[in-house]
């Protein structure tokens, strides 16, 4: 079993084991000449908030990918933006070879007895996509999508699933995401949080800082 301050580590997946999915809408509208926060806008909505925009809605299993997609773009004619905010989508990668560093510090966690979750922000649709690129089944222990668990982040409840699920305190647990209101979220609850950013690497030195006795 694990020692120290931790028993748990809870991932996000985009922007963990991917690339990150705010920086690929970034980069887009800079190429497109579009002004990248608009989009951001327009598809995502307030990301620090849980309501119902059509993103939202979407990643709580609510609406169809095609229903969301003809409300977003119907959005982004009112909000004047000539450019197709899917368009960023195509762009979407693994993350390479940080990412794999990724994977292999969540296997050497499952050896070390460290008990392991993932909690994504996803789409019913894109299931069988992003769980071709990571071993999933082999790395959690408990995988709560919100697609399907009806509840997304940065609602508490859907930390709560996986804590509950895996039987271990909030205090005991360490998470990682790339976005900063969900980790805020998770800290609210007494979780320790760790902000990931391009580089991997960082946050894999900042994960091993607290999981070291």
């Amino acid at each position: 079993m694990a020692d120290g301050n931790f028993d748990a580590v809870l991932f996000d997946f985009g922007g963990v084991f991917t690339q990150s999915p705010f920086e690929v809408v970034r980069l887009h509208g800079e190429e497109v000449g579009a002004d990248p926060e608009v989009i951001l806008e327009v598809l995502f909505g307030d990301y620090d908030r849980d309501d119902d925009h059509p993103w939202h809605r979407l990643e709580r299993g609510e609406v169809t990918l095609d229903d969301a997609l003809t409300e977003i773009r119907a959005l982004a004619g009112e909000a004047g933006l000539d450019v197709d905010p899917f368009a960023a989508f195509a762009k979407f990668g693994t993350g390479g070879s940080m990412a794999d560093a990724m994977v292999e510090r969540t296997r050497q966690l499952r050896a070390d007895g460290f008990r392991t979750a993932l909690i994504t922000n996803n789409v019913k649709e894109f299931g069988d996509g992003w769980r071709s690129l990571v071993p999933v089944d082999d790395l959690f222990e408990v995988v709560i999508d919100s697609s399907h668990a009806g509840v997304r982040k940065p609602n508490p409840a859907i930390f709560h699933l996986a804590t509950d699920a895996l039987g271990v305190a909030p205090e005991r647990c360490v998470f990682l995401d790339d976005f900063p209101g969900n980790i805020a979220a998770a800290e609210a609850l007494g979780i320790t949080g760790i902000l990931v950013g391009p580089d991997r690497h960082a946050a894999i030195t900042a994960l091993d800082a607290l999981l070291t006795p």
